[in-house]
């Protein structure tokens, strides 16, 4: 179990950690060291150890760790045994490539519901869901146990749906909007997704090492 007071920069590398155990246990892989598995993340192994001793440890004094048994340890930590009924909001290309190669019921989340408000995308299918208009949103909500949405739809789109969806109930939200969600709405829980934020810090590196070669 995890204790109280870890750090987010902890969790943010649990799903990393889940990643790679989950490469090596489908290799066949039953146990590593923290060494050699921070070779593999260009980590070290101090850090690995530190970060799995938030939450218990699961090493073993001259043997390691167990891939398998590790792996699904951080998977129970991750919540990935659970399933949060999601739907997403925005079926154009963003929320298409999403709906279509995300994996969602292996990562504790069942998509089951589309919405758009461009009227040639509504009535297509995603994943073999139907686009739903966004005026559907609150009845398909209350009718339904959803906990989570996607938003795939630009900063002022959120602006003007983001009341509906809180009245509705959502309190958890994966935004890949500029919208702040968290400044209106303090117990909701936010994970933003600033694809451009990314794109100018892999900017930042390529520049510095040309600098450095």
């Amino acid at each position: 179990m995890p204790k109280e007071g870890v750090s987010i920069q902890v969790i943010r590398r649990l799903p990393r950690y889940y990643r790679y155990l989950s490469e090596l246990d489908s290799e066949g892989i039953e146990k590593i060291s923290s060494t050699k598995l921070a070779v593999m993340m260009n980590s070290t192994a101090s850090q690995i150890r530190q970060d799995l001793n938030c939450f218990g440890g699961f090493g073993q004094q001259g043997y390691g760790y167990s891939v398998a048994g590790l792996r699904t340890e951080i998977g129970k930590i991750l919540g990935l045994e659970q399933q949060h009924n999601m739907i997403l909001i925005g079926a154009g290309n963003l929320g298409k490539a999403i709906a279509t190669h995300l994996s969602f019921e292996k990562l504790g989340f069942k998509l089951t519901a589309i919405f758009e408000k461009d009227e040639k995308l509504i009535g297509t299918s995603l994943r073999g869901i139907e686009v739903m208009s966004d005026d559907k949103i609150e009845d398909y909500v209350k009718e339904n146990q959803i906990d989570t949405a996607i938003l795939t739809m630009p900063k002022e789109a959120v602006e003007k749906i983001i009341d509906k969806l809180y009245a509705c109930g959502i309190r958890s939200y994966w935004n890949f909007s500029h919208y702040d969600i968290s400044k209106k709405y303090l117990d909701a829980t936010v994970e933003n997704v600033h694809l451009s934020d990314s794109l100018m810090t892999l900017c930042y590196r390529i520049t510095e090492k040309n600098q450095i070669g």
